[in-house]
Protein backbone atom coordinates (compact mmCIF):
# COMPACT_ATOMS: atom_id res chain seq x y z
CA UNK A 1 0.00 0.00 0.00
CA UNK A 2 1.64 2.86 -1.00
CA UNK A 3 2.01 5.53 1.87
CA UNK A 4 -0.15 9.12 1.94
CA UNK A 5 1.28 11.84 0.66
CA UNK A 6 1.61 15.09 2.55
CA UNK A 7 -1.28 17.59 1.43
CA UNK A 8 1.19 20.05 3.53
CA UNK A 9 5.03 18.88 1.72
CA UNK A 10 4.68 21.25 -0.85
CA UNK A 11 4.00 24.38 1.19
CA UNK A 12 6.77 23.21 3.46
CA UNK A 13 9.27 23.17 0.61
CA UNK A 14 7.66 26.53 -1.13
CA UNK A 15 8.45 28.24 2.11
CA UNK A 16 12.20 26.49 2.30
CA UNK A 17 12.55 27.82 -1.35
CA UNK A 18 10.79 31.32 -1.53
CA UNK A 19 11.77 32.09 2.26
CA UNK A 20 8.07 33.25 3.06
CA UNK A 21 4.04 32.22 2.07
CA UNK A 22 2.39 33.98 -0.46
CA UNK A 23 0.58 36.69 1.01
CA UNK A 24 -0.64 39.39 -2.20
CA UNK A 25 -2.51 39.23 -5.12
CA UNK A 26 -2.11 40.96 -8.46
CA UNK A 27 -3.86 44.20 -7.37
CA UNK A 28 -1.30 44.40 -4.26
CA UNK A 29 2.24 44.27 -6.09
CA UNK A 30 0.91 46.43 -8.66
CA UNK A 31 0.15 48.86 -6.02
CA UNK A 32 3.30 48.62 -4.21
CA UNK A 33 5.21 48.74 -7.47
CA UNK A 34 3.06 51.78 -9.66
CA UNK A 35 3.06 49.09 -12.01
CA UNK A 36 -0.51 48.53 -13.88
CA UNK A 37 -1.75 45.27 -12.91
CA UNK A 38 -1.57 44.48 -16.76
CA UNK A 39 2.03 45.10 -16.44
CA UNK A 40 2.55 42.97 -13.74
CA UNK A 41 0.39 40.02 -15.08
CA UNK A 42 2.61 40.49 -18.56
CA UNK A 43 5.91 40.12 -16.43
CA UNK A 44 4.72 37.07 -14.62
CA UNK A 45 3.59 35.14 -17.64
CA UNK A 46 7.18 36.64 -19.10
CA UNK A 47 8.85 34.63 -16.61
CA UNK A 48 6.51 31.58 -17.69
CA UNK A 49 3.77 31.05 -14.87
CA UNK A 50 0.25 30.79 -15.18
CA UNK A 51 -1.77 33.84 -14.35
CA UNK A 52 -3.46 34.44 -11.05
CA UNK A 53 -6.31 36.82 -11.14
CA UNK A 54 -7.67 37.03 -7.60
CA UNK A 55 -5.57 34.56 -5.79
CA UNK A 56 -2.79 35.19 -3.15
CA UNK A 57 0.16 33.98 -5.29
CA UNK A 58 3.20 36.26 -4.46
CA UNK A 59 4.93 37.74 -1.82
CA UNK A 60 7.58 40.50 -0.88
CA UNK A 61 10.28 39.25 -2.90
CA UNK A 62 7.91 39.37 -6.10
CA UNK A 63 7.56 42.67 -4.79
CA UNK A 64 11.00 43.88 -4.95
CA UNK A 65 11.36 42.08 -8.21
CA UNK A 66 8.71 43.90 -10.29
CA UNK A 67 10.25 47.35 -8.29
CA UNK A 68 13.78 46.52 -9.64
CA UNK A 69 13.16 45.83 -12.93
CA UNK A 70 11.15 48.65 -13.14
CA UNK A 71 13.91 50.93 -11.56
CA UNK A 72 15.82 51.05 -15.09
CA UNK A 73 12.57 51.16 -17.07
CA UNK A 74 11.70 54.14 -15.45
CA UNK A 75 15.43 55.94 -15.64
CA UNK A 76 15.21 55.27 -19.74
CA UNK A 77 17.56 52.42 -20.30
CA UNK A 78 14.89 49.90 -21.57
CA UNK A 79 11.88 50.04 -22.34
CA UNK A 80 9.31 48.12 -21.17
CA UNK A 81 8.71 45.79 -24.16
CA UNK A 82 12.66 44.85 -23.82
CA UNK A 83 11.80 44.16 -20.08
CA UNK A 84 9.35 41.80 -20.77
CA UNK A 85 11.88 40.32 -23.46
CA UNK A 86 14.67 40.02 -21.10
CA UNK A 87 12.33 38.78 -18.41
CA UNK A 88 10.92 35.99 -20.79
CA UNK A 89 14.84 34.94 -21.12
CA UNK A 90 15.50 35.12 -17.61
CA UNK A 91 12.47 32.78 -17.00
CA UNK A 92 13.09 30.50 -19.71
CA UNK A 93 16.65 29.81 -19.00
CA UNK A 94 15.58 29.52 -15.33
CA UNK A 95 12.88 27.41 -15.99
CA UNK A 96 15.15 24.41 -17.72
CA UNK A 97 18.07 25.46 -15.18
CA UNK A 98 15.44 24.48 -12.27
CA UNK A 99 14.23 21.08 -14.05
CA UNK A 100 18.18 20.17 -14.42
CA UNK A 101 18.56 21.02 -10.61
CA UNK A 102 15.92 18.96 -9.46
CA UNK A 103 16.60 16.05 -11.78
CA UNK A 104 20.05 15.72 -10.47
CA UNK A 105 19.54 15.88 -6.68
CA UNK A 106 16.10 13.79 -6.85
CA UNK A 107 18.78 10.81 -6.18
CA UNK A 108 20.54 12.98 -3.57
CA UNK A 109 16.93 13.18 -1.83
CA UNK A 110 16.46 9.46 -2.25
CA UNK A 111 19.93 8.58 -0.33
CA UNK A 112 19.19 11.09 2.44
CA UNK A 113 15.97 10.00 3.13
CA UNK A 114 16.88 6.20 3.51
CA UNK A 115 20.10 6.89 5.25
CA UNK A 116 19.88 5.53 9.15
CA UNK A 117 20.49 8.81 10.62
CA UNK A 118 17.68 10.35 8.47
CA UNK A 119 13.78 10.94 9.48
CA UNK A 120 12.87 9.16 6.56
CA UNK A 121 10.84 11.70 5.35
CA UNK A 122 11.55 12.74 1.75
CA UNK A 123 10.24 16.26 2.01
CA UNK A 124 12.60 16.99 5.34
CA UNK A 125 15.57 15.34 3.20
CA UNK A 126 14.50 18.10 0.53
CA UNK A 127 14.38 20.74 2.97
CA UNK A 128 17.96 19.78 4.16
CA UNK A 129 19.33 19.53 0.68
CA UNK A 130 17.94 22.76 -0.39
CA UNK A 131 19.63 24.57 2.74
CA UNK A 132 22.95 23.51 1.96
CA UNK A 133 23.03 23.96 -1.69
CA UNK A 134 21.07 26.65 -2.43
CA UNK A 135 23.19 29.37 -1.12
CA UNK A 136 26.54 28.65 -3.09
CA UNK A 137 24.65 28.03 -5.77
CA UNK A 138 23.36 31.01 -6.24
CA UNK A 139 26.70 32.71 -5.95
CA UNK A 140 27.31 30.47 -8.64
CA UNK A 141 24.77 31.48 -10.75
CA UNK A 142 25.87 35.01 -10.64
CA UNK A 143 29.24 34.16 -11.27
CA UNK A 144 28.37 32.36 -14.12
CA UNK A 145 25.82 34.90 -15.65
CA UNK A 146 28.76 37.34 -15.26
CA UNK A 147 30.99 35.56 -17.13
CA UNK A 148 28.64 34.64 -19.89
CA UNK A 149 28.00 37.84 -20.30
CA UNK A 150 31.18 39.08 -20.51
CA UNK A 151 31.83 36.76 -23.19
CA UNK A 152 28.34 37.32 -25.12
CA UNK A 153 30.00 41.07 -25.36
CA UNK A 154 33.54 40.14 -26.62
CA UNK A 155 31.52 38.41 -29.18
CA UNK A 156 29.87 40.62 -30.40
CA UNK A 157 32.84 43.41 -30.28
CA UNK A 158 34.87 40.75 -32.22
CA UNK A 159 32.50 39.82 -34.67
CA UNK A 160 29.77 43.08 -35.68
CA UNK A 161 31.29 46.07 -34.31
CA UNK A 162 31.62 47.74 -37.60
CA UNK A 163 28.96 46.18 -39.11
CA UNK A 164 24.96 48.16 -39.20
CA UNK A 165 23.45 45.26 -38.12
CA UNK A 166 24.72 43.51 -35.06
CA UNK A 167 23.13 40.94 -34.82
CA UNK A 168 23.63 39.86 -37.94
CA UNK A 169 27.26 37.26 -37.58
CA UNK A 170 29.43 35.22 -40.03
CA UNK A 171 29.96 31.89 -38.41
CA UNK A 172 30.02 27.94 -39.41
CA UNK A 173 27.62 26.27 -37.98
CA UNK A 174 27.24 22.56 -36.82
CA UNK A 175 24.64 20.23 -36.37
CA UNK A 176 25.70 16.74 -34.16
CA UNK A 177 23.03 14.20 -34.82
CA UNK A 178 22.59 10.45 -33.25
CA UNK A 179 22.06 7.88 -35.92
CA UNK A 180 18.98 6.27 -35.31
CA UNK A 181 18.14 7.72 -32.58
CA UNK A 182 14.28 7.16 -32.25
CA UNK A 183 14.82 3.02 -33.31
CA UNK A 184 17.04 3.02 -30.10
CA UNK A 185 14.83 5.04 -28.18
CA UNK A 186 12.08 2.47 -28.72
CA UNK A 187 14.69 -0.38 -27.29
CA UNK A 188 15.45 0.86 -24.31
CA UNK A 189 13.72 2.14 -20.61
CA UNK A 190 12.81 5.65 -19.59
CA UNK A 191 15.96 5.82 -17.29
CA UNK A 192 18.28 4.48 -19.95
CA UNK A 193 17.37 7.04 -22.39
CA UNK A 194 17.72 9.48 -20.26
CA UNK A 195 21.19 8.43 -19.28
CA UNK A 196 21.98 8.54 -23.09
CA UNK A 197 21.13 11.67 -23.86
CA UNK A 198 22.92 13.35 -20.91
CA UNK A 199 25.90 11.47 -21.83
CA UNK A 200 25.70 13.15 -25.64
CA UNK A 201 24.97 16.52 -24.72
CA UNK A 202 27.65 16.51 -21.87
CA UNK A 203 30.47 15.24 -24.27
CA UNK A 204 29.09 17.13 -27.29
CA UNK A 205 29.61 20.85 -25.16
CA UNK A 206 32.69 20.02 -23.47
CA UNK A 207 34.20 19.44 -27.08
CA UNK A 208 32.76 22.53 -28.23
CA UNK A 209 33.82 24.44 -25.17
CA UNK A 210 37.69 23.08 -25.62
CA UNK A 211 37.93 24.70 -29.19
CA UNK A 212 36.51 27.65 -28.61
CA UNK A 213 32.95 27.19 -29.83
CA UNK A 214 29.44 27.64 -28.73
CA UNK A 215 26.84 24.97 -27.67
CA UNK A 216 23.56 26.95 -28.96
CA UNK A 217 21.13 24.06 -27.72
CA UNK A 218 20.49 20.26 -27.39
CA UNK A 219 17.25 18.92 -29.08
CA UNK A 220 17.78 15.61 -27.12
CA UNK A 221 19.36 13.28 -30.31
CA UNK A 222 20.99 16.60 -31.45
CA UNK A 223 23.58 19.64 -31.01
CA UNK A 224 23.62 22.64 -32.64
CA UNK A 225 26.97 24.89 -32.20
CA UNK A 226 28.89 27.70 -33.67
CA UNK A 227 32.02 28.99 -34.22
CA UNK A 228 33.85 32.31 -36.06
CA UNK A 229 36.41 29.92 -37.16
CA UNK A 230 35.68 27.30 -39.41
CA UNK A 231 39.11 24.98 -38.63
CA UNK A 232 38.31 24.83 -35.17
CA UNK A 233 34.17 23.98 -36.05
CA UNK A 234 35.89 20.43 -37.85
CA UNK A 235 37.77 20.30 -34.51
CA UNK A 236 35.08 20.31 -32.86
CA UNK A 237 33.25 18.05 -35.47
CA UNK A 238 36.03 15.86 -35.28
CA UNK A 239 36.33 15.60 -31.63
CA UNK A 240 32.36 14.99 -31.38
CA UNK A 241 32.84 12.07 -33.64
CA UNK A 242 35.52 10.70 -31.31
CA UNK A 243 34.07 11.02 -28.08
CA UNK A 244 30.74 9.75 -29.45
CA UNK A 245 30.64 7.73 -32.51
CA UNK A 246 33.71 5.87 -31.16
CA UNK A 247 32.49 5.07 -28.78
CA UNK A 248 31.44 1.38 -29.04
CA UNK A 249 28.20 2.20 -25.99
CA UNK A 250 27.52 5.15 -28.13
CA UNK A 251 24.93 5.10 -31.62
CA UNK A 252 26.98 6.67 -34.25
CA UNK A 253 26.98 10.24 -35.02
CA UNK A 254 27.02 12.24 -37.96
CA UNK A 255 27.84 15.89 -38.73
CA UNK A 256 27.05 18.52 -40.47
CA UNK A 257 28.88 21.60 -41.14
CA UNK A 258 27.80 24.86 -42.96
CA UNK A 259 28.71 28.65 -43.24
CA UNK A 260 27.27 32.29 -43.50
CA UNK A 261 25.77 35.00 -42.37
CA UNK A 262 23.06 33.99 -39.58
CA UNK A 263 20.72 36.49 -37.41
CA UNK A 264 21.30 35.71 -33.21
CA UNK A 265 18.20 36.46 -31.52
CA UNK A 266 16.88 35.03 -27.89
CA UNK A 267 19.89 33.08 -27.50
CA UNK A 268 19.41 31.57 -30.93
CA UNK A 269 20.84 31.21 -34.22
CA UNK A 270 18.83 31.49 -37.21
CA UNK A 271 19.44 31.49 -41.19
CA UNK A 272 20.44 30.11 -44.32
CA UNK A 273 23.67 27.50 -42.44
CA UNK A 274 21.71 26.60 -39.73
CA UNK A 275 19.12 25.06 -42.10
CA UNK A 276 21.58 23.52 -44.22
CA UNK A 277 24.02 22.43 -41.25
CA UNK A 278 20.96 20.12 -40.23
CA UNK A 279 20.38 18.95 -43.63
CA UNK A 280 23.56 17.95 -44.57
CA UNK A 281 23.56 15.10 -41.73
CA UNK A 282 21.12 13.91 -43.35
CA UNK A 283 23.24 12.23 -46.18
CA UNK A 284 26.04 12.02 -43.62
CA UNK A 285 27.56 8.52 -43.57
CA UNK A 286 28.18 7.01 -40.03
CA UNK A 287 30.15 9.02 -38.01
CA UNK A 288 31.24 11.59 -41.36
CA UNK A 289 31.25 14.95 -41.34
CA UNK A 290 29.58 16.87 -44.31
CA UNK A 291 30.18 20.58 -45.27
CA UNK A 292 28.89 22.79 -47.92
CA UNK A 293 30.93 24.55 -50.00
CA UNK A 294 31.54 27.87 -48.26
CA UNK A 295 32.85 25.80 -45.60
CA UNK A 296 35.19 23.70 -47.45
CA UNK A 297 36.61 27.08 -49.12
CA UNK A 298 37.54 28.83 -45.45
CA UNK A 299 39.84 25.80 -44.78
CA UNK A 300 43.75 26.28 -45.52
CA UNK A 301 44.22 24.34 -48.73
CA UNK A 302 47.58 23.09 -48.08
CA UNK A 303 46.18 21.51 -44.57
CA UNK A 304 42.75 20.36 -45.82
CA UNK A 305 41.18 18.37 -48.73
CA UNK A 306 38.14 17.81 -50.21
CA UNK A 307 35.95 15.65 -52.18
CA UNK A 308 32.38 16.90 -54.11
CA UNK A 309 29.99 14.07 -53.51
CA UNK A 310 27.46 13.42 -56.09
CA UNK A 311 24.77 16.25 -56.19
CA UNK A 312 21.35 15.31 -54.32
CA UNK A 313 17.95 16.61 -53.23
CA UNK A 314 18.26 18.60 -50.23
CA UNK A 315 14.58 20.02 -48.68
CA UNK A 316 14.70 23.95 -48.38
CA UNK A 317 17.81 24.05 -50.64
CA UNK A 318 17.02 21.70 -54.20
CA UNK A 319 19.94 19.78 -55.61
CA UNK A 320 23.01 20.73 -53.70
CA UNK A 321 26.33 19.16 -53.73
CA UNK A 322 28.09 18.35 -50.27
CA UNK A 323 32.15 17.61 -49.73
CA UNK A 324 34.36 15.15 -47.16
CA UNK A 325 37.28 16.84 -45.52
CA UNK A 326 39.94 15.49 -44.61
CA UNK A 327 43.26 16.17 -43.52
CA UNK A 328 46.58 16.42 -45.82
Amino acid sequence: MAPERDPRAGDRLDRAILGEEPSLNALDVAAETGVTVDQARRLWRALGFPEFVGERAFNSSDVKAVATLMTFVDAGAIDFDMAINLTRGVGQTMARLADWEVSTLVSRVEELAAADEATGSRVSSAVRLIEEVNPPFEQLLLYAWRRHLAAAVARIEAMGANDEDLHTIDVTVGFADLVSFTALSNQLDRGDIGDLVELFESRCHDVVARFGGRAIKSLGDSVLFVTTDAVAAVEISEGIVNVVGRDPKMPDVRVGLASGAVVMRLGDVFGPPVNMAARLTQVARRNRIIVDQRTADLLPAEEWEHRRLPARPVRGFGLVEPLTIRRR
